[in-house]
């Protein structure tokens, strides 16, 4: 390892990062809620830190190895929480566990909450909590190009190399920081579109910008209580999904997509016609199944609940319109059920993602398949293009990593002191980066032990890291030279 290399990048990464306070800052100073000392106050501590990290090692220069990208991956995440808690320390007075975990929450785009009392913070601290749920959003998709497909995980090395619209001769740019640059101007481009919309739609500047924020990364966070629900408008729900389900999309086919000037991308790829037709067939099964158990009177209204209510669970957003815990009881496992299969790789969403469980699916018709024909030989494809046994075993170890350890984590919640009903929800809500989860944690988590919080930090990391990023570094093999 190299340890100090490593600690060199932290203190540079600090003191970029210090930056982030400014607009917050200036937030404070145009609505005068008197928080800005607050932010000018972190941002020295974080600036201040970051100088001493990198100035005790800035002779260490050494080229990083892919095992120390996952540890810097892995601790640079946390260490974001610990500093994005700075605001919510210093201003609102939230234990240390309180403050992590709200930042935590925010920078891995989950959206779950221990903050009641919205509509009464001020304008700054509000800010700040839509901010870091974008700055983790486009985070985890620059981790997606340059450190997941050293993993062999089945995520956008599997998109870009052989199963989907990108062939290797189109490939998106042909360096990793020009790849950087691309997503974020249409990271960029969706959140200003996203802004906009809301805007015209009625919003105030304020709330469009943080609910822009929050949409695009499928974060959830919002400025109200009430979150969409506060607005009780179907023009602003509609623009909610159109824009949740854009950011629950890989982006490299948003990238196709602006760059051909065409929408066939959508079309062409396997994933994405996948994701959408999931969304349609649970949406209209959704609105049916509240429409004839008398939870609304009307089919458009159904509709209207139920389209928002699956936008938002499919794609890990966790806006609210509705409390889907009080719906019929089956209607809960399906929008849990898609909490698990999430949105595309190479997207802000989270879960498993659409393509891991398309392949997982073939792969078992695959296996039905030799039970009847020993002998045959048969191939997996996504789309015209065959997808390498490597890959399978790849996807296949990352889904018994992932349902194992949503497992493991509900037995802990329960041992912490959650019935299981609460301890499934706050592990859906948390691995799957979803906000809202069932039981105690149905609304918020500001009534669960500091343990519960704890363990869905860890839940949280795991989810945005893909598994594998975090879970390697138990393995002992892992810290041996």
């Amino acid at each position: 390892m190299h340890w100090r290399a490593i600690v060199r990048l932290f203190g540079l990464l600090l003191m970029f990062y210090s930056l982030s306070f400014l607009p917050s800052l200036m937030v404070s100073l145009l609505y005068s809620d008197k928080q800005w000392l607050t932010f000018i106050g972190s941002a020295v501590i974080v600036f201040l830190l970051g100088t001493l990290l990198w100035g005790i090692n800035f002779k260490q220069r050494q080229e990083l190895s892919v095992r120390d990208g996952f540890l810097v991956v892995t601790l640079f995440w946390f260490l974001l929480g610990l500093v994005g808690a700075l605001p919510f320390y210093l201003s609102l007075h939230l234990n240390f566990t309180d403050a992590v975990f709200e930042s935590i929450s925010g920078f891995t785009t989950t959206g779950a909450t221990v903050i009641v009392g919205l509509d009464q913070l001020p304008q700054s601290i509000l800010y700040h909590r839509q901010q870091i749920q974008w700055l983790g959003g486009m985070g985890i998709i620059v981790l997606a190009v340059a450190i997941l497909p050293l993993l062999g995980v089945g995520g956008m090395q599997l998109y870009r190399a052989e199963t989907s619209g990108v062939a290797k001769n189109e490939k998106m740019t042909p360096r990793i920081a020009e790849t950087a640059r691309s997503l974020w101007l249409i990271y960029l481009l969706l959140t200003l579109c996203c802004a906009l919309a809301y805007w015209l739609a009625g919003m105030s500047l304020f709330d469009a910008v943080g609910h822009a924020f929050a949409t695009v990364a499928t974060g959830g966070f919002s400025t109200h209580d009430d979150s969409i629900g506060f607005f009780d408008s179907p023009v602003i729900e509609a623009i909610a999904i159109v824009f949740m389900l854009a950011g629950g999309i890989n982006f490299a086919v948003h990238f196709l997509v602006l760059r051909r000037k065409l929408l066939s991308p959508y079309a062409e790829d396997p994933e994405a016609r996948t994701y959408i037709l999931m969304f349609i067939i649970a949406s209209v099964f959704i609105a049916l199944s509240l429409y004839f158990s008398g939870a609304y009177s009307g089919g458009w209204e159904a509709l209207r609940y139920a389209a928002f209510q699956v936008a938002s669970i499919m794609t890990s957003t966790g806006f609210g319109t509705a409390v889907f815990a009080e719906w019929p009881l089956h209607i809960p496992l399906i929008l849990v059920i898609l909490a698990f299969i999430g949105g595309c790789a190479g997207s802000t969403a989270g879960g498993i993602k659409v393509m891991r469980i398309m392949l997982l699916a073939k792969l078992g018709l695959r296996q039905l398949e030799l039970l009847v024909h020993p002998r045959s030989v048969s191939v997996v494809k996504l789309g015209k293009r065959p997808v390498s046994e490597t890959v399978l075993f790849a996807i296949w170890g990352f889904y018994v990593l992932y349902i194992v350890t949503a497992l493991m984590l509900t037995v802990a919640m329960m041992g912490a002191g959650l019935d299981l009903v609460s301890a499934f929800g706050a592990v859906v809500a948390t691995i799957n980066l979803l906000g809202p989860g069932l039981g105690e944690v149905a609304s918020n988590f500001a009534t669960v032990d500091a343990t519960v919080k704890w363990l869905a930090v860890f839940a949280m990391l795991v989810g945005r890291l893909e598994v594998f990023t975090l879970l390697i570094l138990f393995l002992p093999a892992y810290w041996r030279n």
